[in-house]
């Protein structure tokens, strides 16, 4: 639907504008896509449903301000990852309530919920104090994969 409206690109676009006008640093601005990740992450279950999304508006619209897409999938992956174990939607939750279940069997969801949100937090704050430190330092994503990207 992206391709066949332009949706997807009138919103980088103008989001692109957006973020221009902000001032702020890369780094501050991917830190704020992994918060976004993080969020959506505990309303759609699917990672790739999710990248489906949202990759059309937010690479794009990244590019536009001089940030790689390698970068761009780096920051929506840390964000994704840090809050799936507090997700009910995570396939793998009712497993991992069962197991819990067999030596606590008043364990619920929200007693799971509770005892990951405290690893959750810390994966999803590391992971940020090492994005923002990566972007400063500049350092690539792998081969050919730099952190800024310029446009031709």
């Amino acid at each position: 639907m992206f391709n066949w409206s332009n949706l997807g690109l009138i919103f980088a676009i103008n989001g692109a504008a957006f973020l221009e006008g902000s001032n702020l640093p890369d780094s501050i601005l991917l830190a704020f896509i992994i918060l976004f990740g993080a969020t959506i992450n505990l309303f759609v279950g699917s990672a790739s449903a999710k990248w489906a999304l949202l990759a059309p508006v937010l690479v794009p619209m990244l590019m536009l301000i001089g940030i790689s897409p390698e970068m761009t999938t780096a920051a929506y992956r840390v964000g994704d990852g840090s809050t799936n174990i507090i997700t009910p939607l995570m396939p793998y939750f009712p497993l991992i309530l069962v197991f819990c279940q067999r030596w606590q069997k008043e364990f619920g969801l929200g007693s799971l919920a509770a005892t990951m949100l405290p690893y959750s937090m810390f994966l999803l704050a590391s992971g940020i104090v090492m994005t923002i430190i990566w972007v400063i330092l500049g350092i690539p994503l792998g081969p050919n994969a730099p952190v800024e990207f310029v446009l031709q």
